[in-house]
């Protein structure tokens, strides 16, 4: 009698790296001929904990190296408390477990939740990551995605429609450690939609659809010029992560070279100890070249690989690009193309990143990060800070949006000259930029206008570095104003509304005399006015050094 294994076929699809366009590791995807057997899997744990074992001696079959993705219901991993058959599976293949990510597939309904911590709890004893799978589309509750506290989150394609949900589920990723996926990706608009909410992680046949063997190459749209470019502190090492050629430390070099010559992307191999935990780094070019010395083959093919290797050089998953490149430039200049190990916080390899995926987005980091400067100021455009503004809209964070510019400038340029106009705006934003601080952004919006974002707090004293100074353009006495909303968490939906809040607030503050300061609320009628020669007895006696929580509008 045949069972339901003699008619079941399993394919191949790449989760590709958006940022170094490379394919990051393989989700294995059952593929019956006849029956439902993922129907039957999703009733009978025991199933589907045989159909994770067979999914992975697929992939052994085909000889990636790749990281792969395992799919298991959440019932059966509460039900079962774990999967030994598969860590089993994992050992007889001589794989490592952490090269193993266990996709957590709803539906969640009805499962025991702390059964399922539990089980989880003891596939990351085993060293396998755990892979929330299908938010978005499924029943993940947020408390029980929070307390699962994956290494990889997969959200459904169909929320790319909703950005500001995707920068949210980012921001969330951040803060438990985990990466983002998109899955089920078919167009590059949508690429590109996942590429400006945050995603680092990708798949879907846009890029390769599921195949029987797995994918050498994979198509990936360049970079959106949308996209909003990385902080000054730098993208996450975890942008850049490559899988890594681990073998034992006991490896002797015939292995490292019989690896190294059927794979010739492989630019090099780590040693790892029974942790896997990095002992030593194997470097190809110069491996192989002293390997094919008149005498190489003789001398080190039996012997340990660790001979013709090098210290590893580590940096942990929370590091940044910038540190990466701390670390390589330690050293000789004859290991500054040398693979870096990134690990875990148990000093576990969880991959390697390359210098050259690093030097080209950081360089086009600077690229677009200059080409958005103002070449009167060089400070950056609307761009950089309306994405601020959708970043912390984002992460529900409160802020104070500022618009400030010179009043009656176009007299200023007719009769002091637009020489002068033009060292007076570099002045005020020279004063703008020395007050920022922190969390404080500055923008050059063109002309003589001006935004800032900052906390609330902060905006006393940005307004005292503006208008308590004594403004002048060839002789001329200048005055500036300055409008302001507020924005506590949930008062708007992104950056537009937050500007068509604070455009009422501006032409208020013009309409008044001397130097002048409006303050609104978003949501909130009405506004207070801080400085300016109408302020009203009720509002004068906050001053100069008024606290913003009496600002009610």
């Amino acid at each position: 009698m045949r069972s339901w294994t003699d008619t079941l076929r399993f394919a191949f699809q790449p989760v590709v790296n958006l940022m170094t366009g490379g394919v990051a590791a393989l989700e294995i995807l059952a593929r019956p001929e006849t029956g439902d057997v993922l129907a039957e899997a999703r009733r009978d744990p025991e199933i589907d904990g045989h159909l994770a074992v067979a999914a992975f001696r697929a992939a052994v079959r085909k000889e990636t190296l790749l990281p792969l993705h395992v799919n298991v219901f959440a019932g059966t991993l509460a039900d079962l408390g774990g999967l030994q058959g598969l860590h089993d599976a994992v050992r007889q293949a001589g794989r490592l477990p952490w090269e193993v990510t266990v996709d957590v597939c709803p539906p969640y309904t009805h499962v025991p939740r702390q059964a399922l911590l539990e089980a989880a709890s003891v596939l990351r004893g085993q060293g396998f990551r755990i892979c929330a799978d299908g938010v978005g589309d499924g029943d993940a509750p947020l408390r029980l995605l929070t307390d699962l506290a994956p290494e990889l989150v997969k959200l459904d394609a169909s929320l790319l429609a909703r950005p500001a949900a995707v920068r949210a589920m980012r921001v969330l990723c951040d803060e438990l450690g985990a990466l983002l996926s998109v899955e089920g990706v078919e167009t590059e608009s949508q690429c590109a939609a996942a590429r400006a909410a945050g995603a680092q992680l990708a798949q879907g046949e846009l890029f390769a659809p599921p195949a029987r063997l797995p994918a050498a190459d994979v198509y990936v749209p360049p970079g959106s010029p949308g996209v909003v470019p990385a902080p000054r502190s730098g993208p996450s090492v975890r942008q850049f992560v490559r899988p890594a050629a681990l073998l034992p430390a006991t490896a002797s070099a015939g292995q490292v070279r019989a690896l190294l010559t059927g794979s010739p992307d492989v630019s090099g191999v780590l040693l790892v100890d029974r942790n896997g935990v990095p002992v030593r780094s194997v470097h190809r070019s110069r491996f192989l070249l002293s390997m094919s010395g008149r005498y190489g083959h003789a001398l080190y093919a039996d012997r340990p690989a660790a001979k013709l290797s090098d210290p590893p050089r580590t940096v942990g998953v929370d590091a940044t690009a910038w540190e990466v490149l701390d670390v390589v430039a330690v050293g000789g200049r004859g290991r500054t193309s040398d693979d870096v190990a990134v690990v875990d916080a148990y000093g576990r390899c969880v991959g390697v990143v390359r210098l050259a995926d690093l030097v080209r987005a950081l360089a086009e980091s600077r690229v677009e990060e200059a080409a958005g400067l103002n070449p009167l100021t060089r400070l950056p455009g609307s761009d950089a800070i309306t994405g601020e503004v959708d970043r912390r809209i984002a992460d529900g964070r409160a802020f104070a949006l500022s618009w400030l510019d010179v009043d009656h400038f176009k007299q200023v340029n007719d009769g002091a000259g637009f020489a002068a106009g033009d060292e007076l705006i570099r002045a005020v934003g020279r004063a703008l930029s020395q007050t920022a601080a922190g969390s404080t952004r500055v923008g050059h919006i063109g002309g003589d206008d001006f935004l800032v974002l900052t906390e609330p707090e902060g905006l006393d004293g940005l307004a005292a570095s503006v208008l308590d100074v004594p403004w002048s353009a060839g002789g001329r006495p200048v005055t500036l104003s300055l409008a302001t909303v507020l924005c506590p968490p949930g008062s708007v939906a992104d950056h537009r509304q937050a500007a068509a809040c604070l455009a009422p607030l501006k032409q208020a503050a013009k309409a008044l005399r001397g130097a002048s300061w409006v303050l609104g609320r978003a949501g909130a009628p009405g506004h207070e006015v801080r400085r300016g020669s109408d302020r009203t007895t009720a509002t004068a006696t906050a001053g100069r050094g008024g606290r913003l929580g009496g600002a009610d509008g």
